[in-house]
């Protein structure tokens, strides 16, 4: 979930931004976006708790005002890994999305100024320029975020979660601190995170791969 928004998000921010002619409105937005990324999980996961708390939270307050019951987002089994997703996706988004707005300054003029001579309209000329020519970028990010999907974000989940939520929250690297750090189960710990190495070595191996096969990326 996290890695198809983590494309989908950022991908469509920065066509439109791309379509922003006034450059101090671009500049100010991509400051905004590209913020988050520099606080770390524990600044944020604070914000998180009181923007989400079930008594006095302003996203449970806007719930009432509908006379829904509020939702206690970070102690559910069904909305955390919602919450997850949608907490990293605004966090790192605005990387992304300045990353694919620089491939986006890297396509020729004047292949919209032709697609336009040829009555292409800018949904066409979007389809048919504007992603073909950023495509390696996406498929460059795509397949080396597959070496990343055992990680899924330790410091994100472990400042968030609860025993509450270990059902559909907990992750390999949250699992094995409790196994080693607070159980001692030493033994356990380790082999558990010997056996995530050996398949993120795998991933990663296969998305270098697929980066190189399909993106043209090297490392010389």
């Amino acid at each position: 979930m996290k890695i198809g928004a983590g494309l989908i998000v950022p991908i469509t921010v920065a066509l439109l931004l791309n379509e922003v002619n006034k450059g101090f409105i671009k500049k100010g937005v991509q400051t905004l976006i590209y913020l988050p990324h520099f606080l770390s999980w524990i600044i944020l996961s604070g914000i998180l708790i009181d923007i989400l708390s079930p008594s006095s939270g302003i996203v449970n307050q806007f719930l009432k005002l509908f006379g829904l019951d509020p939702i206690f987002f970070l102690g559910s089994i069904k909305w955390f890994p919602f919450v997850m997703v949608i907490s990293d996706v605004w966090k790192e988004f605005g990387f992304s999305t300045i990353v694919y707005l620089a491939a986006l300054a890297g396509i020729n003029p004047s292949l919209y100024e032709a697609a336009f001579m040829d009555g292409a309209n800018r949904w066409k000329q979007t389809l048919h320029i504007t992603l073909p020519g950023i495509s390696p970028i996406i498929i460059l990010l795509t397949t080396l975020s597959l070496g990343n999907v055992l990680n899924a974000g330790f410091d994100q989940v472990f400042n968030l979660y609860s025993p509450a939520v270990y059902q559909s929250g907990d992750i390999i690297d949250t699992f094995v601190y409790r196994m080693g750090m607070i159980d001692a189960h030493y033994g356990i710990a380790t082999a558990i995170g010997l056996f995530k190495s050996v398949v993120s070595f795998i991933l990663i191996s296969v998305s270098y791969w697929l980066a190189s096969r399909f993106a043209n990326y090297r490392i010389f």
